[in-house]
């Protein structure tokens, strides 16, 4: 058989040789790949025997720490290289916006300029695996024919020889990073003594970093300016040994430089206040740093006060504690949305937001703030998910986004329906709660801006505690139209008109629990004499509510078929104690007759109710009573006549209206009095609106709140 080969040279092994054994099959694989095509790194995958998973096997050219993310790759996953081996073919990505459109997940965490190319590793009949290659951003935007041929005809040779290892029942495993091997013998030189010597003299700091980022040499220069012993520095990360060279954004310098293969440089001030620049040089192998002092340290300094006076730091971490706190008192999802506004977009600089959730495959807009015209933010409403554009991917991917300008963010999205007017750069942040997407944030900008990636991890973050607040916030919404919708349909939607008695009323839930409770009344019309009624079920849930909803029911229907007012509480009382019910009730019920300018009422327990007559004067009615509803199968309920001259307001209440916690009851019912003597001649719906706002237990909420007025008219 005539092989191709490898390369040039005498010593390459056939198209179709199996590695020798004990040799890196795969390492040597994929540095063949490197080098053939002068990509900086890559990867080898391998699919898994039993699952359909690619592990990497094997990585060069770069820390396997760059890649952790995706260290096991589902064949689903929209990824390079499980793409490559579904679609069996070579998959080519040709710089940073590309990749930001098409494989946003990679942009998020590597947001660096480079190209990568994915291939699977198959025969006709078998996949084997797959391979990625990155360059640097300063590749072409295409990949060249040879360089094409060149991987294909790689990946071909590689699956041939992982086929004989199969046969042979060598399947292969996990290799060394054969350019990622350590470099020895340098801890103190250069290789020579003159070389040692020479740059022991200069007069700025050389520090050497393997790909791991670990100092494997620094010179006297460096160790002064970093303010450590040689012997201290050598095989550590300087972000790690040197304390304020701990933040985020110098180590991302480090990746960038290795995944761009381009000079970096950042400044950093070592205190108290001496600035040092850092200009890292990469290539295949590590880094070479320069670190000098700052000139102009003043100019700098001016320049960073400035920047400080634009651009707000970044948030501090008593902020995001601050923010997490406030975040976890928010209920509704307007409170997360104001929350956001007050102490988020203030903290990152933003000058807009809206927050979007989705309903029926559609965005929606849950709140906004900043934008002058509301018209703007209703270009988000309505949109199909399953369109493509910034608010969709991010809800949808589950990826944050952002653009630093207006033409980042129409190149990567020419035909965007939702984009705000007035501003020049946006943050798309997924809210992600309990592993599902319940929202998007975007903030906006004023001006163009920036996100480095300490900035990135810090808005990403945010959008954690955002998203679990916000979670609540809509749970409780929901918890709260379900209890309103089913508290109204429990309560009289209006009250009907009785002859010769006007009636207003006033409901406050409790604001505890789902405000949702058991208090109730009703007026209820009937041949020959009308009723009123008000009660109080214990507790403030949907138990209560229900049990409300049955004795209401059963109230009506023995009030229509004649029954008088003592057996309407006792056959109520019975209904209780047939339901079996835990739950106990107290009620006031009366039967009206204007006509005679008399009431008939019996009592289950309720507080007694108020009455104040014509010329002014109140008193608290001494009504006789039984016990409460639920309790006693055979108890009673005797009745009291009361006199109901025209014009006599008669208040009924439940004990929301009364009890306080450290207050008497009697000097409640004695103020309430006292009120009602000053006001009760007012119109109805006056009064009670006076009543509630008065009463100090109604203001506190401690309990649900039910206030039922009556006032008789003139004689017909």
């Amino acid at each position: 058989m005539v092989g191709v080969s490898d390369g040039p040279g005498p010593t390459r092994a056939p198209a179709d040789a199996g590695a020798p054994a004990g040799e890196p099959l795969l390492s040597l694989a994929l540095a063949s790949m490197l080098e053939g095509v002068h990509a900086h790194s890559g990867a080898v995958y391998l699919l898994h025997p039993d699952e359909p998973v690619l592990e990497m096997a094997v990585m060069a050219g770069m820390p396997r720490a760059f890649a952790a993310p995706w260290e096991r790759v589902g064949l689903s996953a929209p990824i390079p290289v499980a793409d490559a081996v579904r679609l069996r073919r070579l998959v080519w990505v040709g710089g940073e916006e590309e990749m930001a459109r098409r494989y946003p997940r990679i942009a998020v965490v590597l947001p660096y300029p480079f190209a990568l190319a994915a291939l699977p590793v198959a025969t006709a009949d078998t996949v084997y695996g797959a391979v990625f290659l990155t360059w640097p951003g300063a590749h072409a935007h295409e990949l060249s024919d040879e360089e094409r041929e060149h991987l294909t005809a790689a990946c071909a040779r590689l699956a041939r020889r992982l086929e004989r290892a199969a046969a042979e029942n060598r399947p292969p495993g996990p290799e060394r990073d054969l350019l990622a091997m350590p470099v020895s013998g340098v801890a103190g030189t250069l290789g020579s003594v003159e070389a040692a010597r020479m740059v022991s003299r200069l007069p700025y700091g050389l520090v050497s970093l393997d790909l791991h980022g670990r100092i494997c040499f620094a010179n006297a220069a460096a160790a002064e300016m970093l303010g450590r012993p040689v012997g201290e520095l050598l095989g550590t990360l300087p972000w790690v040994s040197v304390p304020w060279l701990n933040d985020p954004m110098y180590e991302d310098r480090y990746r960038a430089a290795l995944m761009s293969q381009q000079a970096t440089s950042f400044v950093a001030l070592r205190p108290p206040g001496e600035w040092l620049s850092f200009r890292m040089y990469p290539s295949t192998t590590g880094l070479s740093v320069r670190i000098s002092r700052a000139r102009a340290v003043a100019d700098m300094a001016r320049t960073a006060q400035r920047t400080e006076r634009g651009h707000p730091r970044l948030v501090t971490i008593s902020q995001v504690l601050s923010l997490a706190g406030a975040l976890t008192e928010a209920v509704s999802v307007q409170d997360v949305v104001q929350l956001v506004w007050d102490e988020v977009a203030p903290s990152v600089g933003s000058q807009a937001m809206v927050i979007l959730g989705s309903e029926a495959g559609r965005l929606h807009v849950l709140g906004h703030r900043g934008y002058q015209d509301p018209h703007v933010v209703e270009r988000f409403a309505g949109l199909p998910l399953s369109e493509r554009t910034p608010g969709t991917q991010a809800l949808n991917s589950g990826v944050p986004a952002f653009f630093d300008s207006r033409e980042h963010l129409e190149r990567l999205y020419p035909d965007r329906h939702e984009m705000p007017d007035g501003y020049a750069a946006w943050a798309y942040l997924p809210l992600i709660a309990s592993g599902r997407p319940v929202g998007t944030c975007v903030l906006a900008y004023a001006e163009p801006h920036a996100f480095p990636a300490d900035e990135r991890a810090v808005l990403t973050s945010l959008g954690g505690l955002i998203a679990q607040a916000l979670e609540r916030a809509l749970l409780y919404d929901a918890k709260h139209r379900l209890a309103q919708g089913l508290q109204q349909s429990l309560l009289p939607h209006s009250l009907v008109r009785l002859p010769g008695i006007e009636a207003a009323a006033r409901y406050l839930p409790a604001t505890l629990g789902m405000e949702i409770g058991g208090d109730f009344y009703d007026l209820v019309p009937a041949r020959p004499l009308a009723a009123a009624v008000i009660g109080d079920v214990q507790g403030h849930n949907v138990t209560a509510a229900a049990l409300m909803g049955q004795i209401r029911t059963g109230v009506r229907a023995y009030t229509t078929v004649g029954q008088p007012p003592q057996e309407v509480m006792r056959s109520t009382n019975q209904l209780l104690v047939d339901l079996g019910a835990e739950l106990f009730a107290s009620c006031l019920y009366l039967r009206l007759d204007p006509a005679r300018g008399k009431a008939v009422m019996a009592r289950a327990g309720h507080p007694p109710p108020l009455v104040r007559r014509p010329d002014g004067r109140v008193r608290v009615l001494d009504l006789a009573g039984g016990p409460l509803l639920g309790i006693d199968p055979s108890a009673t309920y005797p009745t009291t006549e009361v006199s109901l001259a025209p014009g006599s307001v008669l208040v009924l209440y439940t004990d929301g209206l009364v009890e306080s916690p450290g207050v008497d009851i009697e000097d409640s019912l004695v103020e309430l009095g006292a009120l009602l003597a000053e006001v009760g001649d007012q119109p109805l719906e006056h009064l009670a609106d006076e009543l509630v706002r008065h009463s100090a237990a109604a203001r506190e909420r401690a309990d649900d709140v039910a206030v039922l007025l009556l006032r008789a008219g003139e004689a017909g």
